[in-house]
């Protein structure tokens, strides 16, 4: 299973707003797909939130949801720094 991550930022400096949102699709010790979210104001080290699936499409399918989600919200996907 290939591993995705996917790193999305939202800077309005009018609002003093600099977040970050990172999906992730990572395997599990048991062979299942869990999807990873992580989100918090960037330079800190925010919240994460993992859901599993069953089966690697659904997990995908989750985070092109999630993905659509935060395109709505003005967050715009940005080249991975880690």
């Amino acid at each position: 299973m290939s591993l995705l991550h996917i790193l999305l930022e939202r800077i309005d400096s009018s609002q003093n707003m600099a977040r970050y949102y990172v999906l992730s699709i990572e395997p599990t010790l048991f062979g299942d797909s869990a999807l990873v979210r992580e989100w918090g104001r960037i330079g800190s080290s925010g919240q994460r939130r993992s859901e599993f699936f069953q089966q690697p499409d659904d997990a995908h399918l989750a985070l092109d949801t999630w993905l659509q989600r935060k395109r709505q919200r003005g967050y715009l996907e940005r080249p991975d720094r880690m």
